[in-house]
């Protein structure tokens, strides 16, 4: 038997995945979570050595485990948060923590230069000018880390994504490369060549030097070298963007495919194919992945807070002690008509697509003296399905033809959100068997990149668990019409 080993390098954790290379059943997983830094309001922070660290504890963990015989693992694929964004020198050693996506700290810049960018350089990265994306985080390390900026001068300086952190520390510094769907996240990647691009770099203030070689998103990266947990030689055969990976791994390999992965936010993406649309209605348009010259692309719709707003129903109104008692709790309301005017908008850290607000915050509106946890829970749940329907409505103006929604992440196991979803977005979800789907893609990539599977042959791999059908009811479009009216009259 033959393996494959996954590294799905997370927001809050890392989980490994022991895959079968001939069947792809996943043998065995581990998650180990490592530590959030929030060094102010609005600023988030990871510390790569505790990144490092959840990999090689994680790994290592599954392999003790199954007693795995290490030479029979034949390719490691990797996944990760995308715009979270890196700084060491070429030794590999840190230079600061890495800027995560969620993190706002740039949105004064952004502000300031949004007319110039959009004249500029919003047609070739297909991204507005926004926090989320890397290179502003790349700019912001250049001005205000006296360190990198050290290293800048002295040609020693490495700025990336996550993946080629990895990568870059499993060989041992030989491999310091990246692919589209990671770099067209960092707005310095044209997404008609998908080459990193002068006139983009020149905007940030930075240089080509720093950034490292894009390649095909199926291919022969490198090789372990010197890792300690495992032995030298196993090729990295496949790295994609989590999102990306996701797609891949739901088999959405064709025109008009659409996942949604709940995790802390939700991430959908629509398959264009080869056609480059740039969106009309505040959608980003982005690479989905490249082989053997071949480019694929997606359009993109982002809800920042999707699982994260259950954890604060959690964490910080104690109304319930784990997460997926949020379902049990929702369902308490037998009569939708008390919910008519509840809507719990979840902007914690700002609106995303279509309306790009970095400064909105989130808001409970519509409460009465008889209001409990329960009304409030299904408006959790409500705000989580009306902020990915923002994005669905979007596709729809976008592209003529869209299929199914396929759904995967921590919250997709909550069959009374993913009916609500199905209701307020009118078209059928359907969940598979495995929701990993991440570190799923990537695994079935390794076997792409080794030239054993092709593209089209994806859905073969994929299996539905369960299917949600919409449900006709004027609750729903009443309550979306409420949620438009809403946000138009708070936050823009």
């Amino acid at each position: 038997m033959g393996f494959l080993l996954a590294i799905d390098q997370g927001t809050t954790g890392t989980t490994s995945l022991l895959i079968d290379a001939k069947t792809l059943k996943v043998i065995d997983k581990e998650k180990c979570d490592y530590r959030q830094i929030y060094p102010k309001p609005s600023w988030v922070e990871h510390d790569l050595e505790d990144i490092w660290k959840s990999v090689a504890t994680s790994v290592t963990a599954i392999l003790v485990r199954q007693k795995t015989d290490l030479k029979k693992i034949e390719g490691i694929g990797i996944t990760n948060q995308r715009e979270t964004t890196c700084a060491y020198d070429k030794k590999g050693n840190p230079l600061y923590h890495a800027i995560v996506w969620q993190d706002r700290r740039t949105s004064e810049f952004c502000e300031k230069n949004s007319s110039d960018y959009q004249n500029i350089c919003r047609k070739k990265t297909g991204l507005p000018l926004d926090p989320y994306f890397s290179g502003t985080k790349m700019r912001w390390f250049l001005d205000n880390v006296p360190k990198i900026k050290v290293a800048a001068e002295k040609n020693d300086l490495c700025l990336s994504t996550v993946d080629t952190f990895l990568l870059y520390r499993l060989s041992a510094g030989k491999s310091y490369s990246t692919e589209p769907s990671n770099a067209s996240r960092t707005m310095l990647m044209n997404l008609e060549t998908f080459n990193w691009d002068d006139e983009l770099i020149k905007f940030f203030g930075l240089s080509k030097s720093f950034l490292p070689e894009i390649k095909e998103s199926f291919t022969h990266f490198g090789e372990t070298k010197d890792v300690g947990f495992l032995p030298d030689g196993i090729p990295v055969l496949s790295i994609l963007g989590d999102q990306q990976a996701a797609l891949f791994g739901q088999a959405c390999v064709n025109e008009g495919d659409i996942k949604c992965t709940y995790g802390t936010g939700a991430f959908l993406l629509l398959n264009t194919g080869s056609k480059l649309i740039h969106s009309q209605t505040g959608l980003l348009t982005t690479a989905a992945y490249s082989f053997r010259g071949q480019k694929a692309y997606a359009l993109e719709g982002s809800a920042y807070i999707a699982g994260a707003a259950v954890q604060w129903l959690r964490d910080n109104l104690k109304s319930i002690k784990s997460s997926p008692e949020v379902e049990a709790l929702a369902h308490e309301v037998k009569d939708l008509s008390q919910m008519e005017n509840v809507l719990f908008l979840p902007f914690f850290t700002g609106i995303g697509t279509p309306y790009w607000n970095s400064h909105a915050k989130a808001a409970i509106v519509g409460l009465t003296r008889d209001t409990h946890n329960g009304h409030i829970a299904r408006a959790c749940l409500e705000g989580i399905a009306l902020s990915v329907n923002d994005s669905v409505s979007s596709f729809k103006k976008d592209f003529t033809h869209l299929n199914d929604i396929r759904v995967d992440g921590g919250a997709a196991a909550n069959d009374l959100l993913m009916q609500i979803q199905a209701n307020f977005s009118q078209k059928t979800i359907l969940r598979p068997q495995v929701i990993d789907t991440t570190a799923f893609g990537v695994a079935i990539g390794c076997l792409v990149g080794k030239g054993e599977v092709g593209i089209q042959d994806m859905g073969r791999y994929w299996k539905l668990e369960k299917e949600l059908h919409p449900e006709k009811n004027s609750y729903y479009p009443q309550k979306k019409s409420l949620w438009d009216e809403t946000i138009k009259r708070l936050y823009l």
